[in-house]
């Protein structure tokens, strides 16, 4: 979808008393939807996802964003398990050991609950960053009667970063570091830029997705 596209749907729905929340990881790729969205309604619920593992320099650049673009409902979500209780059976923190259920604790529990007080979440997944993503489509059933609109699918890595350019939007910290798709600390690695994005996240594990595009999808 281009603005225009975006802007009438975003209208037609609210119109019609839709429930619209969006989702931010705050990464740089991920701003020009969220720059558009600041554009069409600055005051549609953006949700952040505050695992309490973030860079700090995230949490920093988040901040900074949200000013720079007028949003005037960001909404950070946490978990409602404290880190004490999220530790494996010999003390570790869970992230160490089972990172699926890690994922589950602290993004797709706390987005889940969200999903219930809305009626579409939109998100920035693209076709072209991973095998599950290439299955999506533009509309989607969500759990508890909610419906995933993916305006950004069929966007590709330069026609993000030609609106990143057009607009001379913020660029994340880390990037100039070789970080090129920033998640928790944890489990994000410096890349080379031929690597694909994703390549960035979870290294060295049969894992490539946190669960939000995966568990909370109706296919």
């Amino acid at each position: 979808m281009n603005f225009e596209e975006l802007k009438g749907w975003i209208t037609e729905a609210q119109n019609g008393g839709s429930r619209l929340f969006s989702s931010c990881s705050f990464q740089t790729h991920s701003l020009p939807l969220l720059h558009m969205i600041s554009r069409i309604n600055s005051g549609i619920c953006i949700a952040f996802i505050d695992t309490g593992y973030h860079f700090p320099e995230t949490l920093s650049f988040r901040d900074r964003v949200a000013e720079e673009f007028g949003l005037r409902n960001l909404v950070n979500l946490r978990s409602s398990m404290p880190k004490s209780m999220q530790k494996d059976s010999h003390g570790h923190l869970i992230y160490t050991s089972d990172p699926d259920h890690c994922c589950a604790i602290n993004k797709v529990d706390p987005l889940d609950s969200l999903l219930l007080n809305h009626d579409y979440w939109i998100n920035g997944v693209r076709a072209d960053q991973s095998k599950a993503r290439a299955e999506m489509t533009l509309v989607q059933n969500a759990p508890h009667g909610c419906k995933r609109l993916h305006p950004m699918l069929e966007w590709d890595n330069r026609k993000i970063w030609q609106y990143i350019k057009e607009f001379d939007l913020p660029r994340h910290p880390l990037d100039s570091a070789g970080y090129l798709s920033i998640g928790c600390e944890p489990c994000t690695r410096r890349i080379d830029p031929e690597q694909s994005e994703r390549e960035a996240r979870w290294f060295g594990m049969n894992k490539t997705e946190c669960g939000l595009h995966t568990e909370l999808i109706n296919k």
